[in-house]
């Protein structure tokens, strides 16, 4: 018999230039911001493999408060790569999804705020409806609005 070792998840880690932009852009989408601080030193090097190093984070939790997201910037080592323009069929992480209400007052409020959406809001059979926007910094997310129940 195997035994279940997992528990939850604790977040989702998101690298972002600006700090101050994704904090702003996730308050929009209704997360908050839990917390602010510096991550330094060989002890959180040994951790992601980085050596010495200095990131910034900002902790951002959902309203349900089950869910995080953990919005680093790396102030060193420097940024290597970059991932926020891939398309969706592309290998790795994809996208965070999140539940929402109202799905098109709030793809209007964030495309105010710079979003751009990707394809169109579907109708998922009657259940969901959905859509992916490209929000700060070109980050893929997604967002569906559960619409089973109001069809009796």
């Amino acid at each position: 018999m195997t035994k279940n070792n997992l528990l939850s998840m604790g977040n989702v880690g998101i690298v972002v230039k600006s700090l101050d932009d994704a904090i702003l852009f996730f308050t929009e989408l209704g997360l908050k911001l839990e917390g602010r601080a510096m991550v330094e030193g060989e002890w959180a090097g040994r951790v992601t493999g980085l050596g010495n190093q200095s990131v910034e984070i900002a902790m951002m939790v959902t309203p349900d408060g089950h869910s995080r997201l953990e919005l680093s910037r790396f102030l060193s080592p420097t940024i290597i790569a970059d991932h926020r323009n891939a398309p969706v069929n592309a290998l790795g992480y994809l996208r965070v999804m999140f539940a929402v209400n109202n799905i098109d007052e709030l793809v209007a409020r964030l495309i105010k705020h710079g979003a751009e959406l990707v394809g169109e809001i579907v109708n998922y059979e009657n259940i969901y409806r959905l859509c992916y926007i490209r929000g700060v910094e070109g980050l893929l997310i997604g967002i569906a609005e559960d619409i089973s129940k109001n069809n009796y």
